[in-house]
């Protein structure tokens, strides 16, 4: 009876060391007696005890593996490249993928060098920077041609970080650093230019509109004055004497407006009562001598040059 249990046992043990489980996205190699067998899938599967083994797991999903590589551009310039790589073994060539490569990280390594170093030095320092995409396609074109026999397939490849020597990034920047000064400059120069301008014709409509209210104040001051001689002409006053009553009269206003401001200089007339009506009587005099001697004067006769 023991024997029996202990039969039982044995064969439990075997029947259980049979079973094992695959992850999700993953399978197993089974070998029998050192010889490829079968894939198993993912979920619970099975192999005959102590003459199957799992050889090793495959994962299915996508991997990434970063390659820094130095090399140096057109213009001798080095340069530190990043690259990072993202592969996934084919589900359909899982054999070919464990099997026939020993290290297929080293393999992908290898192939990224030798593509970077055979493309950057095509390129100036610039080109590198403006062209990383083509060097990024180079490289998925090169290794999926390469790793797809082996059962693998590049996904992407990509050009993550571009490092020129310090002393290059620092002349860069100093390049770029007097470009923009110079951008600068011309918008700033722009700009006061604009402002000049501007400026001129601001003053010129403000010189123009002060010209015009001046005209109108002068044009106001004569109608006045006009309808002022009409008016002393009406009560029996020449025009000789209403012109130099007005002239004493805007002399009087002269006076009254500068001493309206406490910081004007004011010019005080001789203390003499008849000072005021000797001026009147001097602008009249002058008022008319200069009428006579007008009179007096011959016409100078129109030439045809005048009728012209």
């Amino acid at each position: 009876m023991i024997e029996m249990y202990f039969i039982i046992f044995i064969v439990a043990i075997l029947v259980l060391s049979g079973l094992f489980t695959v992850k999700q996205q993953t399978t197993a190699i089974i070998e029998r007696f050192g010889k490829f067998n079968k894939i198993s899938q993912s979920g619970l599967n099975l192999k005959i005890p102590l003459i199957d083994r799992i050889a090793g797991r495959v994962s299915l999903k996508i991997q990434q593996l970063d390659v820094i590589v130095e090399t140096k551009t057109k213009d001798d310039v080095f340069v530190h490249l990043k690259i990072s790589v993202q592969f996934q073994i084919l589900r359909e060539k899982v054999y070919d993928a464990f099997y026939k490569l020993q290290n297929p990280e080293e393999q992908i390594t290898a192939f990224i060098f030798d593509t970077v170093r055979a493309e950057v030095p095509k390129m100036i320092i610039d080109d590198v920077f403006v062209k990383k995409d083509d060097i990024a396609h180079a490289i998925q074109r090169e290794l999926k041609d390469a790793m797809l026999n082996y059962g693998y397939d590049i996904v992407k490849a990509l050009v993550t970080d571009i490092d020129p020597d310090s002393q290059v990034k620092e002349a860069m920047n100093r390049i770029n650093a007097a470009e923009r000064e110079k951008v600068a400059a011309q918008f700033e120069g722009d700009a006061q230019r604009i402002l000049i301008v501007e400026r001129a014709k601001a003053e010129a409509e403000s010189k123009r509109l002060q010209g015009r209210g001046i005209a109108d104040q002068r044009r106001e001051i004569a109608r006045g004055l006009e309808e002022s001689m009409v008016v002393l002409n009406r009560a029996g006053i020449n025009s000789q004497e209403a012109s130099a009553l007005i002239v004493i009269t805007q002399h009087y206003d002269t006076l009254q407006s500068i001493g309206a401001d406490t910081n004007s200089n004011l010019i005080l007339l001789p203390n003499n009562p008849n000072t005021a009506s000797n001026m009147l009587n001097d602008m009249v005099t002058s008022l008319v001598a200069a009428n006579k001697i007008k009179e007096a004067s011959p016409k100078t006769p129109k030439t045809d040059d005048d009728n012209k």
